[in-house]
């Protein structure tokens, strides 16, 4: 493999050598890549996109130097699947182990850094790549995102924040790689994850009263400056990624680097982040690729991040072997077509998925849900509805059971979670407790345009009736075409992969699982 690799990388330079020859054919050597990707962003926590309480000028550059998308979805929310799916422009459901959370990374899925290279580009990545995972134990003899360069460091503004320098750590990559080849480059931030400092975004200067809260939060102050210390931390993302566009421009590479900014899943709130509602899988996306994409745009079209990876090939002009159908379409057809709003009006939905998240329920059972979204409507199918969507309310430690609303691991620990399980009788809290931790019927629709915090489940009533079975049906060709478990009588196949990262607990036995006579 190396050995094709390094013909594969003679052969381009001698092309582009010879390209040189005429300044038309300079002018179509395939572009640098460079992708951005924060950890636990939410749509639409970008200054350029109107939020008054994060400031966020490198992603706004970006956005108005190229396009600014307003409809990009994940296509899961949570980290690994999510990181998979871009990786390979597949639902997490088309990628066995990688399709859930803290397992292993299949080797036999191709991922874009290893076609791009074959191709003939350098490639690397800093910070967060794809995991949390064990891509060792597939055969792969490195991170699905490329070459790690982690070895520059500093000193963070904050307790939480990662000391990885992900800009210094991009500027040690392209001091090393051959100035003839053109590079594909990942960064991804660890912010903004949890946990954050408390108290920084209050610190900082920031005004509690500019938070927009969510209808599914409860409106206190405690939530309102636990949102101001994450957006302090979107911030941080934010400065990483000016830096590298500084270097970019230092360098004379900016004009000729196709720029995507975007996020793995939403924010890591109760409700969000590992939920397939809106602020779960709803994510900023900006493109930048100097005079090839006509600037200063926004564009409305439904897109998922699955269609990132053929985008990437398709700027690269590198083809897709074939050898396992991908889902994404490229968007390059919007990026380069000098339109705003809806440009490609076949774009009417995008689909989601979720298995397992974290080590949440007995016997490490995940919570299997699909997501079909239209520009007004969210329709959601629950595989599992017996089971808690945030994990079991209590956990077993020790050999003890700890109190009620001791569980809920697939919601990070945070002080808006802790505020809301302390003051869990309190009638007011009660309400948005059970929103976040509550079992879920096995069908949910939402109308996104009057209800985005998506609190009214319309497939409760019966005037929506159709609109349901509609939603159902298109859901149900889509996983069957997409050869979804989950619609084969196979799903259980989803429990079977191990966990092989971060923390197995124990929880009871849930009622439905005990005798029937107990």
């Amino acid at each position: 493999m190396r050995s094709y690799i390094f013909i594969m990388r003679y052969l381009f330079i001698l092309g582009i050598f010879i390209g040189w020859a005429t300044p038309a054919a300079a002018q179509e050597q395939p572009p640098n890549i460079l992708f951005v990707i924060s950890d636990d962003q939410s749509f639409p926590h970008a200054s350029a996109y109107g939020a008054d309480f994060v400031e966020t000028p490198a992603f706004d550059r970006v956005a108005r130097e190229g396009v600014l998308f307003t409809n990009a979805f994940v296509a899961s929310p949570g980290c690994s699947p999510s990181r998979a799916a871009i990786l390979t422009g597949r639902y997490p459901w088309q990628n066995e182990e990688a399709g859930t959370h803290g397992s292993s990374f299949p080797k036999k899925f191709r991922v874009l850094p290893d076609l791009l290279e074959e191709a003939g580009y350098e490639v690397g990545y800093t910070g967060k790549g794809w995991g949390p995972g064990d891509w060792e134990v597939s055969g792969r003899d490195r991170n699905p995102a490329g070459p790690a360069f982690q070895e520059v460091k500093l000193d963070p503004p904050h307790a939480y924040i990662r000391n990885t320098n992900y800009a210094g750590n991009f500027g040690a990559f392209l001091e090393q790689r051959s100035k003839q080849a053109p590079f594909y480059f990942w960064m991804g931030t660890s912010e903004p994850h949890r946990p954050f400092e408390e108290g920084i975004g209050e610190a900082a200067g920031k005004n509690p009263e500019a938070v927009n809260v969510p209808s599914y939060l409860p409106d206190t102050p405690e939530v309102r400056s636990d949102l101001l210390d994450y957006a302090v931390e979107v911030e941080w993302f934010d400065r990483q990624l000016a830096q590298a566009l500084n270097l970019l421009e230092e360098k004379g590479e900016l004009e000729n680097t196709l720029i995507i900014v975007t996020s793995d899943n939403g924010m890591a709130f109760p409700r969000a982040k590992a939920n397939l509602y809106e602020d779960g899988i709803h994510v900023p996306l900006a493109v930048r690729w100097g005079n090839h994409i006509p600037a200063g745009r926004s564009i409305s079209d439904l897109v998922s991040l699955v269609d990132l990876m053929p985008t990437m090939l398709d700027a690269a002009r590198v083809a897709y072997p074939g050898e396992m159908a991908i889902s994404g379409r490229s968007l390059m057809d919007i990026l380069v077509s000098g339109k705003e709003g809806v440009v490609d009006s076949s774009r009417k939905m995008i689909f989601a998925g979720r298995e397992r998240h974290s080590s949440s329920r007995w016997n490490n059972l995940g919570y299997p849900q699909r997501a079909l979204r239209t520009h007004r409507y969210l329709y959601i199918r629950n595989f599992a509805p017996q089971r808690w969507p945030a994990g079991s309310p209590r956990r077993i430690e020790k050999g003890s059971t700890p109190p009620m609303h001791s569980g809920y691991h697939d919601i990070d620990s945070a002080p808006t979670l802790e505020e809301m399980t302390e003051n869990a009788e309190h009638p007011y809290f009660n309400r948005y407790l059970h929103l976040a931790v509550g079992r879920r019927p096995a069908e949910e629709l939402y109308d996104i345009k009057d209800d985005p915090g998506c609190i009214n489940n319309l497939a409760l009533h019966p005037e929506y009736g159709q609109l349901t079975r509609h939603f159902r049906n298109k859901m149900t060709e889509l996983l069957d075409e997409t050869g979804d478990p989950r619609m084969s009588g196979k799903g259980d196949i989803w429990e079977s992969y191990p966990r092989l990262r971060g923390p197995m607990r124990e929880f009871p036995a849930p009622e439905w699982v005990l005798p029937m006579d107990e």
